[in-house]
């Protein structure tokens, strides 16, 4: 953990670094593009789990209003990643071992839902193949934030197939949840790698047309990654 002066040199880091987002709300800010600008800053792991987030510093490093900034971090509370901490302030949500498992039943639910919906193939499989490639390519290049970037998009591009909106927001909610978890953990690479295989076999048993099949080994994969992770995690959060 960091004392107290290296979280003040982070902080001020981060924000002069969140300043630079300042163009991306252009004349006409929102807060639903300040809470987009947040999401992502917290699924890149720029504001990590635990971290405080000072109202007047991001209301100033992103030349917003106070209200503003405090529906964004309404809309993030909602959606689980920040969380409100009563005369204490704004925080960046430390999930708990429950609430992962919670994650991966929803996303069973949704993902092999997605598959199992398929119709007659071929299947509109550009997203989950572009994901397959970016993974492979970031594994060789040994950059593990990326390859868990690929990951997460593989996901993303399974749910997709269903065709449904609805879906491809809520699988966006639950992996940006998913993503505090893999900030906490050291070594990216010994959870993502591994399923780098599996994503390719489970691609190419869809080429094939086989959804029945894509959706067993789905299932299965999920239900390893959930025990892996969730056993990994609850021994770092307790060292923490």
């Amino acid at each position: 953990m960091k004392n107290g002066a290296d979280r003040r040199i982070a902080e001020a880091s981060s924000l002069a670094e969140l300043e630079g987002d300042r163009a991306l709300l252009g004349r006409t800010s929102t807060a639903e593009r300040v809470a987009d600008i947040l999401r992502d800053r917290i699924a890149t792991g720029f504001f990590p789990p635990g971290t405080r987030l000072s109202e007047d510093s991001v209301k100033g490093a992103l030349g917003v209003s106070r209200n503003t900034l405090r529906e964004a971090f309404r809309l993030l509370t909602h959606e689980r990643l920040l969380v409100h901490e009563l005369n204490r302030g704004v925080f960046v949500r430390v999930v708990t071992v429950d609430d992962l498992n919670d994650i991966y039943r929803v996303r069973a639910l949704v993902e092999c839902g997605a598959v199992r919906g398929l119709g007659k193939p071929p299947y509109p499989l550009e997203a989950v193949e572009s994901a397959v490639l970016a993974g492979e390519r970031a594994a060789q290049a040994r950059a593990w934030q990326d390859l868990s970037t690929a990951n997460i998009r593989f996901h993303q591009g399974v749910v997709a197939l269903a065709g449904s909106p609805r879906a491809d927001e809520l699988m966006r909610g639950v992996l940006a949840e998913l993503r505090l978890v893999f900030h906490v953990m050291d070594d990216p690479r010994r959870f993502h790698a591994p399923y780098l295989v599996r994503n390719r076999h489970i691609l190419e048993v869809l080429q094939s047309g086989d959804a029945l099949e894509a959706e067993r080994l789905l299932g299965s994969y999920l239900e390893d990654s959930r025990l892996q992770l969730a056993d990994a995690y609850a021994q770092r959060v307790s060292e923490s």
